[in-house]
């Protein structure tokens, strides 16, 4: 039997109370094998960076009431493009960029289209020039599966320095 999977839209300034909890609990579920990598532990502290930030968006995919998965972002200030340190040079002078900061599905829900639905709505409606976004090295089938998206590796950096290395990707949102 094919789930229902109900999309709901949160923003900066109008976040519900429970909202970094059902992202942690989603989080929790997505990495239990890896919760003892001090970097995966941080997690909380990056919910409350992005969705700190002027212009952050996330979608959360529900089955009834249980959060399944999320993606989540936010544009990124004029002049602190962190991609911009990669050789990429966007076409027609291309700037502003939305950043998806995380995209993720609890294991129970993989493998249904879940992560694409939640991306997809995620930029939708962006006005954005480009979305980029970051890959751990260590798994190219996700990287294959951001390129199936229109995304490019455009190259490589290590934002943190107990974090992975990431593929650097992006992705043009004008055609």
């Amino acid at each position: 039997m094919t789930r229902v999977i109900d999309l709901r839209h949160y923003h900066h300034g109008s976040l519900p109370e429970d909202f970094k909890q059902m992202l942690i609990g989603v989080h929790a579920d997505s990495y239990a094998e890896a919760m003892d990598n001090e970097f995966n532990q941080r997690f909380p502290w990056f919910v409350d960076h992005w969705s700190g930030m002027d212009g952050f968006t996330c979608v959360v995919a529900f089955d009834g009431d249980e959060p399944t998965g999320f993606a989540y972002g936010a544009p990124l200030q004029p002049g602190r493009e962190w991609w911009r340190s990669t050789a990429f040079e966007p076409n027609n002078g291309y700037t502003a960029t939305y950043a998806v900061s995380e995209v993720m599905v609890r294991p129970k829900w993989r493998k249904q289209g879940i992560a694409e639905r939640l991306h997809e709505e995620l930029l939708s409606s962006r006005t954005e020039d480009l979305a980029v976004l970051l890959v751990d090295v260590t798994h190219p089938k996700v990287e294959d599966l951001y390129e199936s998206w229109a995304y490019r590796k455009v190259g490589e950096q290590q934002p943190f320095a107990d974090s992975p290395v990431y593929a650097v990707m992006v992705r043009n949102l004008r055609t």
